[in-house]
């Protein structure tokens, strides 16, 4: 009797649980007030999502793009450390990297080069290597590199275009977030029209709670949430809003970007102008008159632009939430005058 006494009670309270209002607070919740978008602009311009000539900022990866090499054989070799990275002046970061640097270093080859690579790891776990631009077996040349070992693999490049390459250790995911990531450029045999030619890497920083001694790691569930507290372009938030990248007016402008991710889509725009012709990948015909294109996370494109007049002109994710979170910069064409003031 008292066991059935006590399964009447039981299912009383489950039914009574299960009557509840969905939307009533827990007793133990607590509820904190909602964050509302800011009514003040950075800068005074449109789309001004960061600060322009903002010395506070760091410029410590220039966009320029190396120049097209005349080498057939490239003997590549990158060092895996870990290293800390400063996203500002306030906010370190604990950084997995090639040659100590986010982004890696950018490789230029042509099609039909052949890219001899060695990886040296000296950091403190495994790591290894993937290059997007490479048709190569990955349980031969993507396989882990202890601490202390090297591994060395060569491979022909035969697409042109923008490729990224990146660690690819389980999980990848957290070695990308970290910072093992870079871009590699595969002209085509015949080279592009003359233009002035930056490299933009966007990627994503996902920050713990910082340590005693100042310094953020990987915060995994954030990432797995898809919820970054930075969207960069070279590494930075913003650096080229805080140092405009130079041009000069009706100059053809050509822009590699590669997406890191590991999860942001890049709605790739530069405001006030329109995409004379964007390469997508291959040996396909580019895409021309575009405004916006997304670069998918792993995927890069080669985009082309003229400025017709002078001006300042920011260049976006277009999806504002990522240029928000530092997804932007500024492209200078000539010297205007009276269009920033800070």
């Amino acid at each position: 009797m008292r066991f059935l006494d006590s399964s009447l009670l039981l299912l009383a309270v489950t039914i009574s649980a299960c009557n509840q209002p969905t939307d009533a607070p827990r007793a133990d919740a607590t509820t904190t007030p909602e964050a509302e978008a800011p009514t003040t602009s950075p800068a005074e311009m449109s789309h001004g999502e960061a600060k322009v000539n903002d010395p506070a900022v760091p410029l410590t990866h220039p966009a320029d793009a190396p120049a097209r090499s005349t080498q057939r054989m490239h003997r590549v070799r990158m060092t895996t450390a870990h290293v800390q990275h400063a996203l500002s002046p306030s906010v370190v970061y604990d950084g997995w990297t090639f040659d100590s640097t986010i982004p890696g270093p950018v490789v230029r080859v042509t099609v039909g080069d052949t890219v001899d690579f060695t990886i040296v790891n000296v950091s403190p776990m495994p790591h290894s290597m993937d290059f997007h631009a490479a048709e190569i077996a990955p349980s031969r040349a993507y396989v882990n590199v202890n601490p202390g070992d090297s591994l060395t693999f060569r491979f022909v490049a035969r697409v042109p275009g923008a490729f990224m390459y990146h660690c690819g250790t389980a999980p990848v995911a957290a070695h990308i977030a970290n910072g093992m990531y870079g871009a590699i450029i595969v002209d085509p045999v015949t080279p592009l029209p003359a233009a002035r030619e930056f490299v933009v890497v966007q990627s994503e920083f996902y920050l713990g709670n910082a340590s005693a001694q100042g310094i953020h790691a990987l915060d995994w569930p954030q990432l797995l949430d898809l919820s970054p507290d930075h969207v960069v372009f070279n590494g930075i938030p913003g650096q080229y809003a805080a140092h405009p990248l130079q041009v000069d007016v009706g100059e053809l402008v050509r822009f590699y970007v590669v997406n890191a991710g590991p999860n942001r889509v890049s709605a790739f725009h530069v405001v006030g102008a329109i995409f004379d012709r964007v390469y997508v990948g291959g040996f396909g015909t580019p895409l021309e008159g575009v405004q916006t294109f997304n670069v998918p996370v792993g995927g890069g494109a080669v985009f082309d632009a003229r400025l017709v007049e002078e001006g300042l002109y920011p260049f976006v994710s277009h999806a504002f939430a990522d240029a928000t979170k530092g997804a932007v910069g500024i492209l200078r064409a000539g010297n205007p005058s009276g269009t920033i003031s800070h």
